[in-house]
């Protein structure tokens, strides 16, 4: 491992491992509130994703849909609002009561932090594609596939669900131009903003 990568996998570790055990008792409560909406639907959900050099991995997250939500998006594809490789709708019919309110507050990401200690994302980095839309990414497209994808990234933090795919593929591209610890730092400042309500820009 490179020594540059080495610092990044160092940090990441960190991060991930801290914010885990700060935030237990808020992901347990989660946890529980989940189960009692359905005791017979898992807690977590697992997607296939794919990573740095298109190698595909599992993600985490917790459940926000309901349980069969990939077997009704063939139905839902003609309502898709984002243009490009990507499937997006504000008002997704298979989102629980309580995955709204996850989302709204992105609670229901806190599990990827345990693929970054997988090593299969780091905090930072594009958004993980699912394997149906890189099949129609270009060469071009594939190039945000170069590092690891991250939990929040410079897309997130500009404006996320309001940008087309062509968009997040350029701010990837420039995330990975000028990707640096200072950078990653900008852009994890920026997220928490987010989560605090106090806005972002970039």
């Amino acid at each position: 491992m490179e020594e540059k990568e080495w610092r990044y996998r160092v940090l990441d570790v960190s991060i991930a491992t801290l914010a885990l055990i700060i935030s237990a008792p808020v992901l347990l409560l989660i946890m529980l509130i989940i189960k009692l909406s359905d005791i017979k639907a898992p807690v977590f959900f697992k997607q296939s994703r794919i990573g740095k050099d298109q190698k595909p991995f599992y993600m985490y997250k917790f459940r926000s849909m309901v349980v069969d939500a990939e077997k009704q998006k063939a139905s839902l594809l003609a309502q898709n609002e984002v243009a490009g490789c990507m499937f997006k709708m504000k008002e997704d019919p298979r989102i629980t009561k309580i995955g709204k309110i996850l989302r709204k507050t992105s609670l229901d990401e806190f599990p990827q932090l345990l693929n970054v200690l997988q090593g299969h994302m780091s905090v930072v980095g594009p958004r993980p594609p699912l394997p149906d839309e890189v099949a129609d990414y270009t060469s071009y497209d594939k190039l945000r596939l170069l590092v690891k994808p991250g939990c929040t990234g410079l897309w997130q933090v500009s404006g996320r669900n309001n940008l087309s795919f062509k968009e997040m593929v350029e701010l990837d591209l420039r995330y990975i131009k000028n990707r640096s610890l200072r950078f990653n730092f900008v852009i994890l400042m920026k997220t928490w903003r987010e989560l605090t309500g106090k806005g972002s820009g970039i």
